[in-house]
């Protein structure tokens, strides 16, 4: 294998780039993440009876683990196209349902009717979390000003978080889980980072936030622990059961639940679709459609070609960056010349600031 970080070079079967600075290529071109795609694609994706028939299991085995309780799932929303899939799903699955949101205060129309649609569809009751904006607003501007590349932590964190509270508390033993080899399986380490280090959130929010943070669902390294030893929560996920085709779910979903397709992977959030559009590309030099292409073409869901095509196109529109970046400006309290210098300022790694990130790697050996 060859570390191609001396040139630019390109995957021959799927799209990764040199932009993931940790990229190797084989003799024949193809990188190791769709190399690594496809040798666990056989243990990871079940399709057919097979599926259908280990997925009728964890549903049996989650309907007996709820009795004498009030819920026999949890399952997160985000109005985003996997989850809002699962809920679609979980309409014939006869469960009962907490299902969990958080509003971070980045929610676009869109989603909020996209997940009153799946919430609806599917029976479930739901438990929205609204953070305290000024909060989570000092938060992620001080990710901003830190120079780190996974702003997105934040949220991921405080969902992780709340969703294994609310299993302890209800002592729900099995999540409908979203997560997916389909759309998700190809993400380099190097575009993001370990989103339970709450230690590694705090130093970085006390260290440029503009206030301390006392509401924010953190979860320390000694809580997740516990929940980890003490609240286990089994995953089932549905989407790696099933034959998940990207297409026809959104088209089954548009047409029995009135659902509406963003026009791109966690666009229903104004935000990520920002960061994920503008940030990361200006910035860190990252275009994420390079990963979620990339696993579509490996899980046919998508051509080389088409993907080819896809990436020439810009992600936004002049209009529609222009307008994206007012209300998002705005709504974070930086002024242009004041973003502008955050952007101009030097990429930093996470482990530029304490964290926990050695413990993890040590517990991730015996987990």
């Amino acid at each position: 294998m060859k570390n191609s970080s001396a040139a630019y070079q390109q995957c021959n079967r799927c799209v990764m780039d040199t932009s993931d600075p940790l990229i190797e290529f084989d003799e024949i071109g193809n990188c190791n993440h769709c190399n690594k795609y496809i040798e666990q694609l056989p243990n990871t994706i079940i399709r057919g009876p097979e599926g259908l028939a280990e997925l009728d299991k964890l549903l049996e085995r989650a309907r007996q683990s709820g009795q004498g309780k009030k819920y026999d799932v949890i399952m997160g929303v985000s109005g985003g196209m996997d989850s809002s899939y699962v809920a679609y799903r979980a309409k014939h699955f006869g469960l009962r349902i907490l299902a969990v949101h958080l509003d971070n205060g980045w929610n676009s129309e869109l989603s909020v009717k996209n997940i009153e649609n799946c919430i609806k569809y599917a029976g479930a009751d739901l438990f929205t979390h609204v953070i305290d904006w000024e909060e989570f607003k000092s938060m992620q501007v001080a990710y901003l000003k830190a120079g780190v590349i996974d702003i997105e932590a934040l949220t991921d964190h405080a969902i992780r978080s709340i969703i294994y509270k609310l299993t302890d508390k209800y002592k729900i033993e099995y999540n409908l889980s979203g997560s997916n080899y389909t759309t998700e399986g190809i993400l380099p380490n190097s575009w993001v980072y370990n989103k339970l280090d709450y230690k590694n959130i705090r130093s970085i929010s006390r260290r440029f936030g503009a206030r301390r943070h006392r509401t924010f669902p953190g979860m320390s390294l000694g809580k997740y622990i516990y929940y980890r030893a003490f609240a286990k929560i089994k995953p089932i996920d549905v989407l790696n059961l099933i034959d998940y085709k990207v297409d026809t779910a959104i088209q089954d979903m548009e047409n029995d639940m009135g659902w509406k397709y963003y026009g791109g992977k966690h666009h229903e959030s104004i935000f990520t679709k920002f960061y994920q559009g503008y940030i990361l590309p200006e910035k860190f030099g990252v275009d994420k459609r390079k990963a979620h292409y990339s696993t579509l073409i490996c899980s046919g869901n998508m051509t080389r070609e088409d993907a080819l095509l896809k990436l020439r196109s810009d992600i936004y529109t002049a209009n529609e960056l222009d307008n994206d970046m007012e209300y998002v400006l705005k709504k974070l309290g930086i002024t242009e010349s004041a973003f502008k210098k955050i952007m101009q300022e030097p990429v930093r790694s996470h482990l530029d600031y304490p964290n926990n990130n050695a413990l993890f790697q040590f517990f991730k050996r015996f987990s």
